[in-house]
């Protein structure tokens, strides 16, 4: 892993620029190449360049890199990681490939192609370098066969999927003459440094997500057809009420784009040789047409959904499949569709779907089942086992669970037995599985690990031996304490995790008792506290439905003692005798900030939004986070320097007045949220607990002592009127209105340290007497409560 410090990326379309913005993102200095241009851009032309100047050779991987600034969502975790990738040319800097790690190939989907440029990567290329292609489904082994035994033992497929930053699966693909060592490598470092999810696949086309995948859009559009059904109406039942994406099927192929939809489904058509299988991947003549249209999807501007501006503003429509016009969208209404919204397991809400007697029933059924029989005649074709394969789909398709999760989930034994009624053929596995008297097709062992069925017999599941799993350990009996917010968990080597498992994480009653237990439990029987869980997000913030509900009965007394108690509990993790990690990921929003700001350090996750958006629903932070932003950002400044000081508070001003969330830990770190040097960034989420434990037996073993409380020095009355001026200046331009303006001034006045002389030392409780005070008197103003009342029913601030 050590040795993969420098990389090279061939060609830079869409795909090969996000695979080179994700190496540089992980701190991996990236050569990236394409080829020469052959004319000259008009606006070249205009510079009077000529085609020989370097900037108009290396035009094209100038031009990738340029669009990794434009793409939503961001390729780059923060815009200065792409000082790490450099720009060539194929003709000028191909020697250049010498002197690289790891070489990734991203070239045109071309056999031929593709056979070419090995043959001239491999002219300069030196013994010890990783070479790669991160093709879709061609061949590997074809690409390189005219290639030297040596070549072909560097050589392997790095499957990434679209966007790299995002999406969490890289299929290896290892041929015959691939070297174990470079499999071994390459998946240790696409896990640790890149933090992805590794499954390997056979070479087989279009290797494993990809053949079920489309496999299953395929025979969804087919069975659209057959029922006269619509896209919109399909996709109600193929998004989350079948534990798929949002996007469901038919906004998925828009978004992928119904160009590269057929290319893939036609890649697997011509190299397979069942009949029947060439017939699943055969492509409707509507799709066809759509293509030759132009009617591409999200790229093209229209697919199976279009956009259009209408009377009372943009509205979306679906293409009606019978008719080849746009028609408005709708709604599929099913029994069975509200009884998986109301189900309190996975397994509840499939079994929910799939064997109900209506219109959605009878689709899911019908999907469910042709994928669960391909995926399993599959094996071992395109894998080994059917973790895999599980895997492949959850981690590349964002299926909650996969196919044999699926079968689990539904009963192997029923649906089996509603198949065969049905004339299906059942694969060896699902046969030999059901002979041996099993089940299911995964098992728990009495030691609680995870057993899959393989060959016969039960296998223990491989996981990562940085992963941490909060839900196996509840299994093996590791909670200490919990309540119906939080729980404490023992995660090994004498540290405690607590655990948020509130709606939504949101922070509660409950949630602030069991950081009281935490902090008494941990400084008597343990060495620290991870502050951690895996849920969908780390946390939404407070619990702003209590907080109205307070504030629209005109509770204060209660309140302030919700908010006081709320304070004092943060600033217990500041002064605690032993050392606290917070682990955010996801959304970090308000409340949770300000229970991850006291911490003596965060490990986030690389994917975490974090931000301090009270502001949004009418209020400030009222739980310590103005004067934890305060403390972090004035640190190391003299209370006379006061234009330093004055410019560090208009910063922290800013970030909170402005409500700004980071798109990634790097650009948290920009905000303040995280420190520079002290705290730490998991790429890869799934070791985002063992990498916070670490953070907490290190401080542990070089004798931890709790921070003193300290002075914190403002900028006062003087600071004051100059944060409000910025703010009236705003509300004159009207980019904020009264409200807007009347809380910037609370929220300028608690930063500022009120109307004491600038350069004042104040104390922190200071600080948290006056941020308290300023919350209460906006929590009772009727615009913050129309602002919280509607981000609780509408889901998206108000702006009154």
């Amino acid at each position: 892993m050590a040795k993969i410090k420098r990389a090279a990326v061939i060609g830079a379309g869409v795909m090969g620029a996000a695979i080179a913005g994700h190496l540089a993102n992980a701190g991996i200095r990236t050569l990236l190449l394409d080829i020469v241009p052959r004319e000259l851009s008009e606006k070249e032309k205009a510079a009077g360049l000529s085609l020989a100047d370097k900037s108009v050779r290396n035009r094209l991987a100038r031009t990738g890199v340029e669009r990794l600034y434009k793409e939503k969502p961001a390729p780059l975790f923060h815009r200065r990681v792409a000082e790490r990738i450099e720009l060539g040319n194929l003709e000028d800097d191909l020697p250049r490939l010498a002197e690289m790690d790891w070489v990734v190939e991203a070239v045109v989907e071309n056999l031929s192609i593709k056979q070419d440029l090995f043959a001239r990567i491999e002219k300069v290329w030196q013994s010890g370098t990783i070479i790669s292609s991160n093709t879709s489904g061609i061949s590997i082994q074809n690409m390189v066969k005219a290639c030297s035994p040596e070549f072909r033992s560097h050589f392997l497929g790095t499957h990434f999927f679209n966007p790299p930053r995002y999406m969490k699966l890289l299929e290896i693909i290892p041929t015959k003459d691939t070297d174990a060592s470079i499999v071994a490598e390459m998946k240790a470092f696409a896990e640790d440094v890149l933090g992805k999810g590794v499954v390997f696949a056979k070479d087989t086309p279009n290797f494993i997500a990809n053949r079920i995948g489309v496999y299953g859009l395929a025979i969804t559009f087919q069975k659209m057809l057959e029922e006269g059904l619509g896209p919109d109406e399909v996709d109600a039942v193929t998004g989350r009420a079948m534990g798929r994406p949002k996007s469901a099927t038919f906004r998925t192929l828009d978004l992928v784009g119904l160009d590269t939809f057929i290319h893939v489904s036609d890649n697997v058509r011509e190299n397979v040789d069942d009949p029947a299988e060439k017939q699943a991947f055969s492509i409707p003549e509507l799709l066809r047409t759509m293509v030759d249209k132009g009617w591409l999807g999200a790229k093209s501007g229209q697919g199976f959904f279009k956009k259009v501006k209408g009377e009372k503003g943009s509205e979306i429509l679906a293409l009606d499949p019978a008719t080849g016009e746009y028609r408005p969208r709708k709604k599929l209404k099913a029994p069975s569709l509200e009884m998986a919204k109301r189900a309190k397991s996975k397994s509840e809400q499939l079994q929910a779907l799939v064997y109900a007697d209506d219109v959605a029933g009878r689709l899911a059924w019908h999907i469910t089942k042709k994928v669960l029989l391909y995926s399993a005649a599959r094996i071992p074709e395109i894998a080994d086992d059917i973790v895999s394969v599980d895997r492949a789909m959850r981690w590349g398709f964002n299926w909650d669970l996969g196919p044999f999760e699926v079968w689990d989930a539904i009963g192997v034994e029923k649906s089996v037995a509603r198949m065969r009624a049905e004339g299906e053929t059942i694969p060896p596995l699902v046969e030999e599985l059901l002979a041996k008297g099993a089940t299911s097709f995964y098992q728990q062992q009495l030691d609680h690990d995870r057993a899959f069925y393989l060959g016969g017999q039960f296998r223990q599941v491989e996981e990562h031996p940085k992963s941490i799993s909060l839900a196996r350990l509840k299994q093996q009996g590791k909670v200490v304490q919990s309540n119906s917010g939080a729980s404490l968990i023992d995660i090994g080597d004498e540290v405690l995790c607590l655990e948020f498992h509130s709606p939504n994480n949101a922070i509660g009653t409950d949630i602030i008792q069991m950081v009281n237990t935490a902090v008494k439990e941990v400084s008597t029987n343990w060495r620290g506290l991870v502050i951690g869980n895996q849920g969908s997000h780390f946390c939404v913030g407070a619990n702003l439905m209590l907080i109205l509900m307070e504030a629209q009965d005109q509770n204060w007394p209660e309140l302030d003692l919700m908010v006081r108690q709320f304070q004092k509990t943060m600033g217990s993790l500041r002064t605690m005798d032993r050392p606290v990690v917070v682990a955010p990921f996801g959304m970090n929003l308000g409340g949770g900030v300000e229970i991850s700001l006291p911490a003596d350090r965060m490990q986030a996750s690389a994917e975490t939004y974090m931000g301090l958006v009270e502001t949004g629903v009418g209020l400030i932070p009222g739980g310590g986070g103005n004067k934890e932003m305060l403390l972090r950002l004035t640190a190391d400044i003299d209370p006379r320097d006061s234009i330093r000081l004055q410019n560090s508070v208009n910063k922290v001003f800013e970030t909170i007045a402005m409500a700004k969330v980071s798109t990634s830990a790097a650009e948290a770190e920009e905000y303040g949220y995280l420190r520079k040097g002290i705290d730490g960034v998991s790429i890869n989420q799934d070791h985002l607990l063992y990498d916070a434990k670490e953070q907490v037996l290190a401080l542990a073993r070089t004798g931890y002592r709790p921070p003193e409380p300290q002075k914190i020095p403002v900028v006062g009355e003087t600071g004051y009127y100059t944060l409000r001026l910025g703010a009236y200046s705003m509300l004159q331009s009207g980019y904020i209105s009264e409200h807007d303006y009347k809380i910037a001034d609370k929220l300028a006045y608690v930063l500022s340290g009120g109307t004491v002389p600038a350069g004042t030392l104040v104390d922190e409780q200071y600080l948290l007497d006056i941020e308290r005070e300023a919350f209460l008197s906006l929590a009772g103003e009727p615009k913050s409560q129309q602002r919280m009342q509607h981000m609780l029913t509408k889901k998206k601030p108000l702006r009154n």
